[in-house]
């Protein structure tokens, strides 16, 4: 079964997918490893992970070309960020185009203006809804592979109030999309609200410090959700790591005191698969 089919498998099935973030492919391969179901490509964290906050600086051309490597590097489905679609409804479709070629399960689109902001950052502005449901529109009828899963996404819960935005995601699902994401609900009830009023499966975004409470997964799949995204556990895991390293790297001039806390050479290379590469490598230059 191709990943996407798998995800639509996921979604069919009773129950709540725990999807943790990567910010780059590395990340990506460990959260494989670890046995989780999916992996969520995170584009805040990718525009952190190049020295930018989540406000689109990143261009489509850029997401797209890690969003295939990515592909390319694990069996999981991956579900990507497609920001506003980097544009209008005409933009929307050359994205959709470029996104499908990447391989990609799903990517959520939200009714942010363009450049969007993160979700749980001040001063977002949103299109208005009939713009929106114009580009999921053009976002369905674009996708040529009916498996890929397509997640509607609305911020307008900071700007027009909880139940205009169940509205809004609710006409976007109306509009083709197959999955709703009211971002930023701010309390257990509002989290409860969204997910018993959208009339297709609800995704939740969850992480510490943003204005969503978090919650642990058994509550949420009793609300009703059905999976949930953890975009940047792993981003804010891998910058604490590094800080205490680089600390101690600074403070002794090696980095024996936490030798180890920190990854094998063996295990760098798990991670990356090398044994697999070391095989090719034997079956087809071994005659050379």
């Amino acid at each position: 079964m191709n990943p996407r089919k798998k995800l639509r498998e996921l979604l069919a099935k009773p129950g709540y997918v725990v999807v943790p973030g990567a910010y780059d492919t590395l990340t990506a391969r460990l959260v494989q490893g670890a046995g989780f179901d999916a992996v969520y490509l995170t584009g805040g964290g990718y525009s952190r992970s190049n020295g930018y906050p989540d406000i689109g600086l990143i261009t489509m051309s850029e997401v797209t070309q890690w969003i295939s490597r990515t592909v390319d590097a694990v069996d999981i489905p991956v579900i990507a960020d497609m920001d506003a679609g980097y544009g209008n409804a005409l933009n929307v479709v050359r994205s959709v185009r470029e996104y499908e070629k990447t391989g990609v399960s799903a990517f959520h689109l939200e009714d942010q203006v363009s450049p969007k902001k993160c979700g749980h950052y001040e001063g977002k502005q949103v299109v208005s809804k009939a713009e929106m449901v114009g580009k999921i529109k053009a976002a369905a009828d674009t996708r040529r592979d009916a498996d890929m899963v397509i997640i509607a996404r609305s911020d307008a819960r900071a700007i027009e109030g909880l139940q205009a935005a169940i509205d809004r995601v609710n006409a976007y699902l109306e509009a083709g999309a197959d999955v709703g994401f009211l971002e930023a609900p701010q309390s257990r009830d509002e989290l409860a609200a969204a997910a018993r009023q959208l009339r297709k499966p609800a995704l939740v975004n969850i992480f510490e410090g943003g204005k969503t409470p978090v919650l642990p997964a058994r509550e949420l799949e009793a609300m009703g959700y059905r999976i949930g995204i953890y975009p940047s556990q792993t981003h804010r895991a891998a910058i604490a790591a590094a800080k205490k390293v680089l600390a101690v790297l600074k403070r002794d001039g090696d980095t024996a005191a936490m030798e180890s806390e920190l990854a094998t050479f063996m295990d760098r290379e798990e991670a990356v698969n090398s044994k697999h590469w070391r095989e090719l490598e034997t079956k087809y230059l071994k005659d050379i």
